[in-house]
């Protein structure tokens, strides 16, 4: 009886989504969410909406049109150049930081003299926007009128005697091999001037990437590549069976990061080449900026946003779902 009593004369405890700590925390993040719900997700419903209808004009309309706009900008030769271009550059960017990045990390872990000062000499460039990185790399790959009178690196080629190395590098309009395939209005194969793109992006990103392996490294025990080398493992074998898969979620997360980046890669396009020549630098992102604020196509330019959002989607959103979940299993 007594029992009853006392718990009866207990205060009753507030309601869980009333509690104090947990209003105050809604309280300090509303503001950004609410800005997040507007100027992220209200402007992607609103370009979802814009690519659906005829405006095509400075005069706004609210016409619909359905996925005409999809349609038409899917059947234009310069767009299929353009996702050629974009798939050319992820590739050869991805596949060449990775490797690059994994050799630094590896020769820096390696207790090499000095190890601070090429440690920060590496990961310098990522300080730099791509906007520098391009200007100077354009002035690099400026060809010149070669042979007789090069500049950049033509010109250094020159004067090292291996002038066989000269090419109109940024200025080149070849494809290689390019195929000619039915149904498509671009060749298919590696666009030239896409290479020293390809090149700039990758010092700038590849030490990035060598941070990321160096951390991963530096996070291995010793005590099991030790137990390997007892056992009569050799050095590669140790990096090939144990370092390397244990440094799978590094190369997991580095492929998201510099997979986003490549996707929508822009300014170095812009600063670099412009696109040029014949638009066979040319990417989505600066397609999508031409039609919409000079060509003054806005419902076209809607529908390639939101074709470079699916594909940045379809590569980030698998990330998030098994993170979370190994986060759960953890």
């Amino acid at each position: 009886m007594q029992q009853a009593k006392t718990l009866s004369a207990r205060p009753a405890r507030p309601a869980r989504w009333l509690n104090r700590d947990r209003v105050i925390a809604l309280l300090m993040i509303s503001p950004s969410a609410l800005a997040i719900a507007v100027f992220v997700y209200g402007f992607i419903a609103w370009t979802g909406y814009v690519s659906l209808t005829s405006w095509n004009s400075l005069a706004t309309t609210s016409t619909f049109v359905g996925f005409d706009n999809y349609l038409s900008v899917f059947a234009t030769g310069r767009f299929q150049t353009n996702i050629r271009n974009l798939i050319v550059f992820t590739a050869f960017f991805l596949l060449a930081c990775l490797l690059i990045g994994l050799l630094l990390a590896v020769l820096v872990d390696s207790r090499i003299r000095f190890e601070g000062f090429f440690r920060s000499a590496y990961i310098f460039p990522m300080a730099l926007s791509f906007i520098v990185t391009g200007v100077v790399w354009r002035w690099l790959f400026a060809p010149g009128n070669w042979p007789d009178d090069p500049t950049g690196i033509n010109l250094l080629f020159k004067q090292l005697g291996l002038g066989f190395f000269q090419s109109a590098w940024i200025t080149d309009t070849g494809v290689v091999p390019g195929w000619r395939v039915e149904g498509l209005r671009t060749r298919i194969g590696v666009p030239m001037a896409m290479i020293p793109v390809v090149v700039a992006a990758v010092w700038q990103m590849s030490g990035f990437v060598m941070a990321m392996y160096l951390a991963g490294l530096r996070g291995i025990p010793d005590e099991i590549k030790e137990a390997a080398r007892v056992d009569g493992a050799s050095e590669w074998q140790v990096f090939r069976t144990i370092t390397l898969p244990l440094l799978q979620p590094i190369t997991l997360s580095a492929v998201i990061i510099l997979g986003h980046i490549s996707l929508k890669i822009f300014d170095l396009i812009v600063t670099m080449t412009g696109g040029a020549p014949g638009n066979n630098t040319e990417v989505p992102g600066l397609y999508m900026y031409e039609i919409t604020f000079k060509a003054n196509k806005f419902a076209e330019g809607a529908a390639v946003a939101m074709v470079m959002l699916v594909v940045v989607a379809l590569l980030v959103v698998p990330y998030l779902i098994y993170s979370r979940q190994t986060e759960v299993e953890r």
